[in-house]
């Protein structure tokens, strides 16, 4: 009795422990690796805590650009803020040393990716190898805006975008454009008529909503999730541009109607007087980036922009506009040393400043200094023979990008609306086959609003 009982312990024992390891096997991984977001991959090289979709989806994508000699860098809004946060991690960082994925794996429809167009050698062929590696690609193309005021080149289109899927992940590679301010454009992603609304879900799209403009970064070579990437130098620098990134295009076409109804003024006196104008902008955006403060195109200047994409050469200054709140102590002392003497300054920092410098060739840089109430914004100004002191409303504005005189600035997005304020209503008059838009150079009342200042 006594040994058949030892059988029997002997194989409830054997039988526990084996229900007790199948039980750890199935815990392991049904529940562990779950846990850790990884699976069984069967890809060679994945390790615990990778997601299979969108780092392999990504890790294939920079497979895909390496072999072809394609310079992209990263330039995801969620990615660079988590890198910005662990940088001297990410820095410290080796190839294929990462035991969990911290940054490719957070979950999102898209990885956005960059490129500089002209450094592309072989996009047809890219395109095609990307196919044959299982991406599906979407391909979004439009006209080169800077071509449109050329007629025998108006119509040329170049690529913008592209969107490629794989499994569930997609990647949005974003086309950058070199434009002669030395900054880098991309274009805005339509939608045409025969593309599939549901190929990804495009409202989510960080970039494409509109066009946009950045400054030319510089690019290192890090380690993220044990993938090589490029990423640009100064991540702050960037994600701080993506928000205020909005450009808008000088209208060339109405610019050339412009000049087919009045004929541009080619004189020696013209001609000098763009060269000065331009040069004295160019300083004075050097100057105000040194301190860090922001400018639009205003008044003369903003209408020569929109009206005929250039500089009116009757207008014998340039204008810049700024914000207040932007203000800065030594803004006169840092012209001053720039060789730009302090001609006027009328009002205070606290109501109405405005300032004058001198440039080269009786040339002037009038800054008039914007205040925001709570439904509009004004600026001062003061009759400089009579000293009477008037306050100009404009409708409330923001700042996008645009190219002006080989220099990437900024002016009013609501452009129109600001001009006006300026000088009057805007008056459409029709010339044969094209439209010419003119504005009235005398300020009216109804539209500035001039009011005194009772101060």
């Amino acid at each position: 009795m006594s040994r058949i009982n030892k059988n029997v312990i002997l194989a409830l024992l054997t039988l526990t422990s084996s229900a007790f390891l199948l039980f750890q096997l199935y815990y392991y991984k049904h529940y562990l690796s779950a846990k850790n977001g990884a699976g069984l991959s069967k890809s060679k090289g994945s390790r615990i805590g990778f997601d299979g979709t969108q780092w392999r989806t990504v890790k294939k994508f920079i497979m895909l650009t390496s072999s072809q000699n394609v310079p992209v860098f990263l330039i995801d809004p969620l990615i660079l803020e988590l890198i910005n946060k662990n940088f001297e991690q990410v820095k410290n960082a080796s190839h294929g040393s990462a035991s969990e994925c911290k940054f490719f794996c957070v979950p999102r429809d898209f990885t956005a990716f960059a490129l500089q167009y002209h450094l592309w050698k072989n996009e047809e062929s890219w395109f095609r190898i990307a196919e044959n590696m299982g991406f599906q690609c979407l391909k979004f193309e439009s006209k080169d805006p800077r071509l449109d005021g050329i007629d025998s080149l108006s119509g040329t289109e170049i690529p913008l975008h592209y969107i490629c899927t794989l499994a569930s992940h997609a990647v949005h590679l974003v086309v950058f454009h070199e434009r002669s301010g030395n900054y880098l454009w991309h274009g805005h992603l339509r939608l045409k008529g025969h593309i599939d609304r549901k190929f990804v879900p495009f409202r989510k799209l960080q970039f494409g909503r509109y066009p946009g403009a950045f400054d030319r970064p510089e690019l290192q070579q890090v380690t993220i999730d044990g993938l090589e990437v490029l990423i640009p130098k100064d991540p702050m620098h960037f994600l701080e541009e993506i928000p205020h990134s909005r450009f808008i295009e000088c209208r060339y076409k109405e610019a050339r109607a412009f000049f087919q109804q009045y004929l541009d003024d080619n004189t020696v006196e013209a001609m000098a007087f763009r060269k000065s104008a331009k040069e004295l902008m160019q300083l004075a955006a050097k100057t105000l980036k040194k301190l860090g403060v922001r400018f639009w195109l205003s008044s003369g200047t903003c209408l020569g922009w929109y009206r005929q994409c250039g500089i009116i050469p009757y207008s014998k200054d340039v204008d810049l506009g700024i914000f207040i709140q932007d203000y800065k102590s030594d803004i006169i002392s840092a012209f001053q040393d720039a060789g730009l003497p302090l001609k006027h300054k009328f009002g205070k920092v606290e109501d109405s400043l405005e300032l004058s410098f001198q440039g080269k060739d009786d040339v002037k840089l009038d800054i008039f200094f914007f205040y925001e109430e709570t439904d509009y914004m004004w600026n001062g100004g003061t009759q400089a023979k009579t000293g009477k002191k008037f306050k100009y409303l404009f409708p409330k504005f923001t700042l996008c990008w645009t190219e002006f005189v080989d220099m990437k600035v900024r002016v009013p997005c609501e452009t129109i609306e600001y001009i006006e304020a300026n000088y009057g209503v805007l008056e459409e008059r029709s010339s044969h086959s094209w439209s010419v838009y003119e504005f009235v150079l005398e300020p009216k009342l109804c539209n500035c609003l001039i009011q005194p200042d009772p101060a």
